[in-house]
């Protein structure tokens, strides 16, 4: 164990007064008391997640060196690296998307052809944290009934269902069969609030408000926000996450996917929140100037974390 004496300690939605941080290699916990090993300037919080990467087209070493502990590699192959949950394939239809892009690496779309083989696609994902579905409209597209088949067999194996959601009718097929998250906030229309009651009740959005546009306002990322905003006043829960691999986007932390969450109504404590699903096993993040939460400086500040340094 090491026992770690920041400036300031930031956790579970708070600074804690005087805080230690006892590290263990399974994890991190705040203790009262103690004789530290390390005495640190600026803040320790837990370690930040990215919800939504592709390590398949982005470089793992540069997103940790920008601040984040941990990633959810949704989509793709890549080999299995301590820090890194894993999708595997998408699950698509013979033909869906993403198979159709230029970008997506060969076979790494796994087609899903009747309700009777979602099974054995699920299946095939060997090591896999969670299973990936793509609708996305535009191409061919799964049943409702093929879909429900994979999240009944995810389920099985005690796998969440993450779905990609883009067009009309998809975000509604994948709360009918089951999903569990969606990649990312729907942005291509306004959801009714029945579909978004519902929405909050079963599912976490992952955010990736930043892909609509990289900073500069669009039109799908105003989409985005608004419906972002209405579920979130539904009791809705969020995983902060950029889509990295996908345009221009920051590596590590990104402070334009902060600035749009602000633009939620979400203060900076919520989105910590929205940063730190595993934060009691993973370790801390380091700010070392201090974590800033003044509404104006909160992004800009997160983004100077970096991985604690050796000792």
């Amino acid at each position: 164990m090491t026992l770690l004496a920041p400036d300031t300690l930031w956790w579970d939605g708070g600074f804690v007064p005087g805080g230690l941080l006892s590290v263990l290699p399974s994890g991190c916990t705040p203790v009262a008391a103690g004789i530290p090993d390390r005495r640190l300037p600026g803040t320790l919080l837990p370690g930040l997640t990215d919800a939504h990467v592709h390590l398949a087209l982005t470089d793992l070493d540069t997103i940790r060196s920008g601040g984040i502990t941990e990633v959810w590699d949704l989509g793709g192959f890549a080999d299995p690296v301590p820090g890194v949950r894993y999708a595997r394939q998408f699950l698509t239809a013979p033909g869906g998307y993403p198979s159709d892009r230029p970008w997506a690496p060969p076979g790494s779309s796994r087609f899903v052809h009747s309700p009777a083989d979602g099974a054995e696609a699920v299946a095939e994902q060997t090591g896999a944290s969670f299973i990936k579905v793509t609708l996305h409209t535009g191409g061919p597209l799964l049943s409702r009934p093929t879909v429900t088949s994979i999240a009944d067999a995810a389920h099985a194996a005690g796998l969440p269902l993450i779905v990609h959601c883009e067009g009309p009718g998809t975000v509604e097929t994948a709360l009918a069969a089951g999903a569990d998250l969606l990649a990312h906030t729907p942005w291509t229309s306004l959801l009714d609030d029945g579909v978004l009651r519902a929405a909050a009740t079963q599912t976490t959005w992952i955010s990736t408000l930043d892909i609509h546009g990289w900073g500069t306002p669009t039109p799908a990322c105003e989409t985005a926000i608004a419906n972002l905003r209405r579920f979130l006043s539904y009791g809705g829960k969020l995983h902060y996450g950029t889509d990295l691999g996908n345009g221009p986007l920051v590596p590590g932390i990104n402070p334009r996917e902060i600035r749009a969450l602000q633009h939620t109504g979400l203060p900076p404590a919520d989105i910590l929140t929205a940063m730190t699903p595993s934060a009691a096993t993973l370790p801390p993040t380091w700010i070392p100037t201090g974590l800033n939460l003044d509404p104006s400086h909160f992004a800009d500040s997160l983004s100077t974390a970096r991985p604690l340094p050796p000792p």
